[in-house]
């Protein structure tokens, strides 16, 4: 008991409606974006079996393992409340 065209062609048009062309777009695509980043990952791996796959992140400067000390301090001013 399976679908046939004429319930699947029902189906796409709801999903039409409710989201629209434009939005089915963008997830397509990012939908089609996430899936070239996982081959291309799974490629990386296949190619570099041991763990040590190219990443692209700065190397840290802290290299002694000291701790950094400071204090961070927000931009943005509190907002009193009533």
């Amino acid at each position: 008991m399976g679908f046939g065209v004429t319930e699947l062609l029902i189906i796409l048009a709801i999903v039409l409606v409710l989201f629209g062309a434009k939005k089915l777009r963008n997830i397509g695509g990012d939908l089609g974006g996430a899936i070239k980043n996982f081959k291309t990952a799974m490629k990386e791996e296949e190619n570099n079996p041991e763990g040590t796959a190219k990443t692209t992140d700065t190397p840290l400067d802290n290299k002694s393992g000291a701790t950094i000390e400071g204090s961070v301090e927000s931009t943005s001013e509190k907002k009193e409340q009533v």
